[in-house]
């Protein structure tokens, strides 16, 4: 099978990723095998090709937006059969007994890995997932558009729900991909008034089309104090103005597993007056069925740039640029 490999982590003008064959995986015990029909290209995956998440697994196969069939089911699994469609996302395995797993806190487990880090993922034409965290997807949505809900969709849902938004809120989202624009949308489904701050232009029309209140530049106030804020962008120069920004009580969510390094704050000006500055670790199961179920009642879209597989180097390239709103997505032709 083709597959993009983590060849030597560095600055994509070195092309750490290279484009390789490889047999096809075997299904291990209690996994199954999935042919790959698209993948999301996630700013994770950028940060892993370039060195700011050290490899786990040498030569690892990127990607954890997946979406496919059901190619073969290994041993011990039952309730998935072949031409199933699946998909595969970010958390691939906890060890289901510490005291997280325990307490339904299983993003935070010790002993987790994860897909495209620590075992190999979707950029390629085939890849595995245990069947106890492989996902079903809604019917009425094709391959394409499904593939960032896989975690830009329910990384941004679990950041919404850390922010503790009440009802009618104001909501203030730092950046605006892959992962905003779909949290953007449950959010103005729940009721909140929402209001961006990006440095893309392109991004700020497509926030404004999506129904939000304002779309302002990522240095820029709101036109209002906010409830809750969630910085999607990884610039941690961005944490003290976000929490400016904050209205007596509101909390601010960091949602991306990398960020550059985060100023000095100032405790009257930044966080006096109960204001709380949270962060995410990866997701649970139970947030990924959550957010797929509100994918169908408030018919939550991407939108999505294709790229065929062969040129994932590009798609990485584009998204480190801004060169597109929503999310790219690597298409398999098989």
């Amino acid at each position: 099978m083709r597959a993009w490999v983590v060849e030597r982590p560095g600055p994509l003008e070195r092309e750490p990723l290279r484009f390789v064959e490889r047999p096809v995986p075997v299904p291990g015990r209690g996994e199954l095998l999935v042919r790959v029909r698209a993948c999301g290209v996630c700013r994770t995956d950028l940060h892993v090709a370039e060195g700011d998440l050290p490899v786990r697994l040498p030569g690892v196969v990127p990607g954890h937006e997946v979406v496919g069939v059901v190619a073969e089911a290994g041993p011990t699994v039952s309730g998935w059969a072949v031409g199933d469609r699946v998909g595969v996302a970010w958390l691939r395995r906890t060890d289901g007994t510490c005291r997280y797993c325990v307490r339904g806190a299983e993003n935070l487990c010790p002993g987790s890995e994860y897909t495209g880090w620590d075992a190999d993922g979707g950029y390629a034409e085939y890849t595995t997932v245990p069947a106890d965290f492989a996902y079903r997807l809604p019917s009425d949505v094709d391959d394409v558009a499904l593939a960032p809900l896989l975690c830009a969709g329910i990384i941004g849902y679990r950041a919404l729900l850390r922010t503790s938004l009440p009802p009618g809120g104001r909501l203030g989202l730092y950046g605006f991909g892959g992962s905003a624009h779909l949290c953007a949308q449950v959010a103005l489904a729940q009721g909140a008034t929402v209001h961006v701050l990006t440095r893309d232009e392109a991004s700020r029309r497509l926030a404004l089309d999506l129904g939000c209140a304002s779309a302002g530049g990522a240095y820029d106030q709101p036109p209002e104090p906010l409830d809750g804020a969630i910085l999607f962008a990884p610039a941690g120069d961005l944490v003290p103005v976000a929490l400016r920004a904050l209205d007596r009580g509101g909390v601010l969510t960091v949602a991306g597993i990398h960020l550059s390094d985060v100023p000095s704050l100032r405790y009257e000006s930044e966080l006096f007056y109960e204001k709380q500055l949270r962060s995410v670790t990866s997701n649970t199961r139970e947030n990924g069925r959550e957010f797929l179920g509100l994918v169908a009642r408030y018919g939550v879209r991407a939108t999505t740039h294709g790229y065929p597989l062969s040129q994932a180097h590009r798609a990485l390239g584009d998204l480190r640029a801004g060169r597109f709103e929503g999310a790219a997505v690597l298409v398999n032709d098989l």
